[in-house]
């Protein structure tokens, strides 16, 4: 009998959160979910109250427990990453980072990145950047992920590993109301902006990186891992599969130079290249063959 893994969830216990814990919850593990109180853990876990930021409360709560495991949801800063070494070094066998495709924002090439192409080991920290500034660090997002990557990297005493999420889409639950943007747009024949030259992105359903983050808390690679569907989307593509569902008039699009255009509505090429993770054994399903199921799901208020 397969001994059940003590498993860490730190935030992120909702959208494709609450799916991966349901799926470890479901596979046996002993789940335990960290957060600052602010939403309760699901039905089969335990939950752990405290300030991830604040070291001295998160050994407190975590006591002298310790971890086959942890997924980190809700790390965003290297000062974050660096606390997070400390306390979990020696006490976890497996730190598994919730990483993005922003990582990859000053990339612009015109096919899909690979890992390589933001090597952690190469970047620079520096933890004395306005870090706790929601400002500074919203207007940084894909900066503060690069450099907690890096700091990762350079503690060879926790195995870890870095998840770097495509755009997700799907489920009745998104709360990032990008696909109801087009969906209203459509329906008043409002037109959608876009920059004189949209480019395509890969893209994953929440259903499938759920899957994927479950699968990466068993495996034993280490270092970056692209997540994406096969495929890319343009734009176009996914305002057209809004239009089918949201009815209204064919979408229109508007050019501009402005700096805010619509969601999806990409001045660079957006792709990740998803090799690696195939060749370590992930199965990957094709955008375009879940696109309509995630509209659906998103406007229909299914799934």
């Amino acid at each position: 009998m397969t001994k059940a893994r003590e498993v860490l969830v730190i935030g992120g216990n909702r959208y494709f959160g609450k799916r991966l814990i349901a799926r470890l919850l479901a596979a046996g593990d002993r789940v335990t979910v960290l957060n600052r109180g602010s939403s309760p853990a699901p039905a089969g876990a335990v939950a752990l109250t405290a300030d991830r930021g604040d070291e001295r409360a998160l050994t407190r709560a975590l006591g002298d427990r310790t971890f086959d495991v942890v997924l980190d949801q809700v790390c965003y800063t290297p000062r974050q990453a660096e606390l997070a070494r400390r306390v979990f070094t020696g006490r976890a066998r497996r730190y598994v980072l919730t990483s993005t495709v922003e990582v990859y924002e000053h990339q612009h090439s015109a096919a899909p990145v690979r890992e390589s192409a933001v090597d952690p080991l190469t970047v620079a920290v520096d933890t004395g950047l306005p870090w706790d500034d929601p400002e500074f660090l919203d207007r940084n997002y894909g900066e503060g992920k690069r450099q907690a990557e890096a700091v990762f990297a350079a503690g060879p005493d926790l195995p870890y590993a870095s998840v770097r999420v495509a755009h997700v889409l799907g489920g009745a639950d998104d709360f990032t109301g990008r696909l109801a943007h087009y969906a209203d747009r459509i329906r008043s024949g409002a037109p959608i902006a876009v920059p004189p030259v949209a480019h395509p992105a890969t893209y994953i359903h929440v259903e499938e990186i759920a899957d994927f983050l479950f699968w990466t808390a068993g495996e034993d690679f280490t270092g970056p891992v692209n997540a994406a569907s096969h495929g890319e989307l343009t734009v176009e593509e996914l305002a057209a599969e809004v239009a089918v569902r949201a009815g209204g008039s064919e979408p229109r699009f508007e050019t501009t130079d402005a700096a805010e255009v619509s969601p999806f509505a990409f001045r660079r090429h957006y792709g990740m290249d998803n090799t690696r993770a195939v060749r370590l054994g992930f199965a990957f399903g094709d955008v375009r063959r879940w696109l309509p199921r995630a509209v659906a799901e998103t406007l229909g208020g299914t799934g």
